[in-house]
């Protein structure tokens, strides 16, 4: 397929393949994967479109460099052109990091020539954002019966077990997600993924818990992932 890229007569049909192959592939990938890791829809996006990106910038480039000695020379060619996409995001969202690589993809492909690749590019990029971001995956509802459970206990608790029996009494699943200290390490603030067995036991929940940390801050909140990675 890659070599067919070189002949005239097949060049854009094999480009063409090439990218919607890339495009399912991409999208079967990055739900699966996004599915199983519990990513964010931008997340999810992001693995989607970026395999059809870059197989569409190696393909033009093969293209435009069909006139080059060898294969090999062609590949290292369209090796260093693409170490040159570099970007930094300063705590920046994965789709902000996408839409970036794919601006440099379409500058690019402009500079080669091919315009009207570049303006498909841009098309299709805008288009499947626009749809995928539409689609009710991946936004967080699929957890809704998960919770935040957050707990401030003194230092002298030994927080590992001092609440395993309260949880299997009231709770489907429980993981320990975080521990903090506070006021100067003189307690901890523990948060927990929950899932309560039954919603209307929430209060009996607490208040045993409040027993167990000597009647510190509770809090149960909705569940959500940390932001701060893509």
């Amino acid at each position: 397929m890659f070599d067919s890229i070189f002949k005239n007569g097949t060049s854009v049909e094999a480009i063409l393949i090439m990218g919607a192959v890339a495009l399912i592939v991409g999208i079967i990938y990055s739900f699966v994967l996004s599915w199983r890791l519990r990513s964010s829809k931008g997340y999810f996006i992001t693995l989607s479109l970026m395999p059809l990106i870059v197989s569409l910038v190696i393909a033009i480039m093969g293209l435009a460099l069909s006139g080059a000695t060898t294969t090999t020379a062609r590949i290292v060619t369209i090796a260093v052109a693409l170490g040159l996409i570099r970007f930094r995001s300063i705590n920046g969202k994965s789709e902000e990091i996408l839409l970036l690589f794919a601006t440099i993809a379409i500058g690019l492909i402009c500079g080669l020539g091919y315009l009207a690749f570049a303006t498909i590019l841009a098309i299709i990029v805008v288009i499947l954002y626009l749809l995928l971001s539409w689609l009710p995956i991946f936004n967080g509802k699929i957890f809704a019966e998960e919770r935040l459970l957050k707990i401030t206990i003194p230092e002298s608790l030994n927080y590992d077990t001092a609440f395993n029996d309260i949880f299997k009494k009231f709770l489907k699943e429980y993981e320990l997600v975080g521990i903090k200290t506070t006021d100067m390490g003189s307690m901890f603030k523990l948060s927990y993924r929950i899932i309560i067995k039954d919603i209307k036991e929430e209060k009996a929940l607490i208040d045993e818990l409040r027993v167990r940390n000597s009647n510190l801050e509770i809090s149960i909140l909705p569940y959500v992932e940390d932001n701060k990675h893509l």
